[in-house]
């Protein structure tokens, strides 16, 4: 096989969104068996949970006190990671990374066609459908209080055709008002109904990039290299110092082209506006992204992050069949680099907004499609364990020719081992997150209630209840530590909100083992069940809603 067809190969499988994308009705078959695995997985342990407890009751119950031993020293671990990365993003916050620019010198830099950090450009696409005028101008104030030079930095806001009528005056604002404070600002259209695409995200911002090279990158001759693509969701605010703290590790990085760079989201810009219930999980999100900077060796690309241009040209721009974008562009690139290609965190935070709709049930329903839609990432799965066996098939293909041309044996582009890691970290992930809360918080008790009379008269059945409300009370340990941390990292109190909501706020993480059930484990089982059973999802757009502070009066 010449390396064209294998690379024009490797082009059509690494656009993949789903089974049906898929030609080859043996290749189709294949995907659709791994959409179906963690469904079949998550629901098949639920199901053996049950049936055991009526059947074999007593090893049940050794299970789960095993569990909640293990998840116990879990959390130990998780919150050792939490606190490590807290006091490495509160250092990095504190950095003048400007002043380390200016001092690195170019012999440091990992681009040897780059003579002075003033050469890198920052691509910045902002994808909008109908938030208001408020939501996108603090995106744009906050892009404008950064210290890096202005004039490198290339603004596209990327707004949806279809909501044309609603948000064409908003843009045309955002344009008068910002189109002098950058080097360019332009706004895109993007095109309704275009074949084989799932409108969102992914598609909008696809269709930016490529509109930006043609109309202003490719015209002025800008190498990609030099250029640092950041994907914002429409109400991420950016710290003063995160181009200059993202272009101090470009150039350092060892290899910044096949490099993606996460911040740390914190969801706060509207966390007093937003009920109790949305802030906590608000908080548990950035928690994990935190603690996971801790654990390069497993971080993916989430929500808002960067990454070189070249590497986006590389793979042909983000896939627009998907939902789960700001992953999938990870695994992208990590086949198409063949496993050379990882996330660096930049212990550095941008700010979001926390799930807040106009009343506090429209809220509980949205952080509930919200948590779906990030559980519908478990499409990953199938996606690089199709990459992986793909990757076998050409490891398989080459030894023949190698053993028949008695060649020396080639070695696999991605090693097995490294495979092996990755599938297991991201399936067991996904496993958690839909099991886990569920068997804590309901299998200690399934045992006593199905396993009879026989059951109930062991000693076991007695322990039980007893051995898990203790781990439990140490587990309430790391809750309490997660409850202060959000305390510190809590922006300033609105003059209208009195201090009882610090109370409030407090005692309500004692909800959360419980929240963790019906708004984690139940989106994540969700998502799972639409994979199994084909039902694909589109893109839901959280809705972004900000209310109006009234104003104190004067004594």
């Amino acid at each position: 096989m010449n390396s064209n067809f294998i690379q024009k190969e490797k082009d059509y499988y690494l656009r993949v969104g789903r089974a049906t994308d898929l030609k080859k009705t043996s290749e189709r078959i294949l995907f659709r068996l791994f959409e179906i695995l963690p469904g079949f997985l998550s629901w098949s342990v639920l199901f053996l949970a049950v049936f055991l407890s009526w059947w074999q009751p007593v090893l049940v119950a050794i299970f789960i006190i095993i569990f909640v031993v293990f998840w116990l020293s879990r959390t130990i671990y998780f919150s050792f990671y939490l606190w490590m990365g807290y006091k490495k993003m509160a250092e990095h916050e504190k950095i003048d990374w400007m002043k380390k620019l200016n001092s690195l010198p170019p012999a440091r830099y990992s681009l040897p066609s780059v003579k002075s950090w003033k050469e890198i450009y920052h691509l910045i696409v902002i994808p909008m459908y109908k938030e208001s005028l408020e939501v996108i101008q603090g995106n744009l104030k906050a892009l404008v209080s950064t210290d890096y030079p202005k004039d490198k930095m290339i603004v596209v806001l990327a707004c949806e055709e279809r909501a044309r009528e609603q948000v064409q005056g908003t843009a045309e604002e955002i344009k008068k008002e910002f189109e002098n404070e950058f080097f360019k600002l332009i706004i895109t259209w993007h095109p309704a109904g275009m074949p084989g695409e799932i409108a969102g995200k992914g598609s909008n911002e696809a269709w930016a990039s490529k509109k930006a090279k043609e109309e202003i990158i490719d015209l002025l001759k800008i190498p990609y290299e030099n250029i640092i693509f950041s994907s914002f969701d429409v109400d991420t605010c950016v710290f003063p110092k995160y181009f200059s703290c993202l272009t101090y590790h470009y150039l350092i990085s060892k290899k910044p082209t096949r490099t993606s760079f996460q911040p740390v989201p914190l969801f706060i810009n509207n966390i007093w506006q937003a009920p109790v219930i949305s802030r906590i999980f608000s908080f548990s999100s950035t928690f994990w992204h935190t603690m996971n900077q801790e654990r390069p060796e497993k971080l993916v690309t989430f929500s808002s992050h960067s990454m070189s241009f070249q590497a986006i040209i590389d793979v042909g721009f983000k896939q627009t069949n998907v939902v789960s974008d700001d992953s999938r562009i990870f695994w992208q690139c990590f086949l198409r680099y063949d496993g050379d290609y990882r996330t660096q965190p930049l212990y550095y935070p941008i700010s979001m907004d926390a799930n807040a709709a106009k009343n506090f049930f429209k809220t509980l329903i949205n952080i509930y499609k919200q948590q779906k839609r990030w559980a519908y990432g478990v499409g990953d799965i199938a996606y690089f364990l199709f990459g992986f066996y793909k990757d076998e098939v050409d490891y398989f293909l080459r030894k023949r020719k190698a053993k028949t041309l008695s060649y020396p044996r080639p070695e696999r582009k991605i090693p097995f081992l490294k495979k092996i890691s990755l599938g297991f970290e991201l399936i067991e992930g996904h496993f958690s997150w839909a099991t886990a809360s569920i068997m804590i918080f309901f299998l200690g008790w399934l045992p006593l209630i199905l396993g009879g009379p026989e059951f109930s008269r062991t000693l076991i059945s007695y322990n039980l209840p007893k051995i898990i409300s203790r781990v439990m009370t140490f587990a309430m340990v790391g809750l309490v530590s997660s409850a202060y941390l959000s305390f510190l990292l809590l922006p300033p109190r609105p003059p209208d909100y009195g201090r009882f909501k610090y109370i409030v706020y407090g005692f309500s993480w004692l909800l959360f083992p419980i929240m963790m059930v019906f708004f984690t484990a139940l989106p994540a089982l969700d998502a799972q069940t639409r994979w199994l059973f084909g039902d694909y999802m589109g893109f839901w757009v959280t809705d972004k809603f900000r209310k109006k502070l009234r104003k104190r009066p004067r004594a």
